[in-house]
């Protein structure tokens, strides 16, 4: 993966890139902009809780349960941006409105989800690393399949076909894992974030169970978190899954480290919006504090700055992008079918 140029060499690179940005404005604070996205999020937040009041004992439900799990991912696109301090530079401010966010709002842990995501961002795809490429259920690399066990060696064979199945069940992993995250001692905000949890859960099931019959709530819960994990699957597997896996063999500097491990997903605004902006995934990885609106402004920079450098810039179409992640998950179990 290394290529023959010095990593002190190498260094320099985004430093000098870094500069382009700086002097372009791209990581200046956008205050309208957040204001006015939080704002539209918090009423369609509101709205979907009170339709799902309005609309009550009905199979309608579970249409609300949909448009419930499709603002339930926009609210983690903001938590997102809100640990990374692209809303506001400070972070006792950042973590108090994150924690409001995450934990009471979508049931997310604040503390474990961010220091899960800044192992990812220090370590992209590495497969030592990179809690995301850890060899859970979905193996990554052929090491990770000849040393898998159990049900993640089982489902190898087809984890390409299993892949999105699979994400129905992401939702709920994400409130496990934040749930036992708290059970071990060292949280930063541990009580805050075990208060707020609670609050989330008791007030959700709480809702659900009083508005719904038992069986509809059953299977207004199964879909609602069912779209909320495919969702945010969806939204996340398109940039990296699929790209290389580093291993400790690899010698990279931070900038190709970040950017030959990531991928862009061309589109429009309405792509920017689904996404949550994150399909400018190389400009966000590269400055993972700039705010999101900018991240568009910034990609013909980074671009054109990789074609003079020579490193190559992957971007493709949405559908395409799941394309590649599913063959690299098919190639990658090969060796047991």
């Amino acid at each position: 993966m290394a290529d023959p140029v010095s990593l002190a060499t190498r260094g320099s690179d985004f430093a000098r890139l870094a500069n382009k940005i700086t002097e372009a404005g791209l990581l200046d604070r956008r205050p309208v902009y957040y204001a006015v996205r939080g704002a539209l999020v918090a009423a369609a937040y509101a709205g979907g809780w009170a339709l799902f009041a309005w609309v009550g004992d009905s199979w309608l439900q579970m249409l609300v349960a949909a448009v419930l799990a499709v603002v339930f991912t926009q609210v983690g696109f903001i938590a997102h941006d809100l640990g990374h301090r692209q809303v506001f530079r400070s972070r006792r401010t950042s973590d108090i409105v994150g924690l409001l966010v995450g934990n009471l709002g979508i049931g997310l842990g604040w503390g474990w989800w961010n220091t899960k995501h800044n192992k990812h961002h220090a370590n992209p795809n590495h497969e030592d690393h990179d809690p995301d490429v850890s060899p859970a259920v979905i193996v990554w690399s052929e090491d990770q399949v000849a040393n898998s066990r159990g049900l993640p060696r089982f489902l190898a064979k087809r984890q390409a076909f299993w892949f999105f199945p699979l994400l129905t069940l992401e939702a709920w992993h994400l409130h496990v894992a934040s749930v036992k995250a708290l059970l071990k001692p060292g949280s930063r905000h541990r009580r805050t974030e075990a208060v707020l949890l609670l609050t989330h859960f008791a007030l959700y099931f709480g809702a659900v169970f009083a508005v719904l019959p038992f069986g509809k709530a059953l299977l207004f819960l199964i879909v609602h978190q069912g779209v909320f994990g495919v969702y945010l699957g969806c939204s996340f597997a398109p940039n990296h899954k699929g790209m290389p896996v580093l291993t400790a063999a690899d010698k990279l500097d931070f900038l190709r480290k970040q950017v030959l491990t990531s991928r862009n997903v061309k589109g429009g605004f309405v792509t920017d919006i689904a996404l949550g902006q994150l399909n400018y995934q190389i400009e966000h990885h590269l400055f993972p504090n700039m705010p999101a609106p900018n991240l568009r402004k910034a990609q013909p920079i980074v671009q054109r700055y990789c074609e003079e450098i020579g490193v190559s810039y992957l971007e493709t179409g949405l559908f395409n992008s799941y394309g590649q992640a599913l063959r690299h998950l098919h190639e990658v179990g090969a060796a047991l079918r």
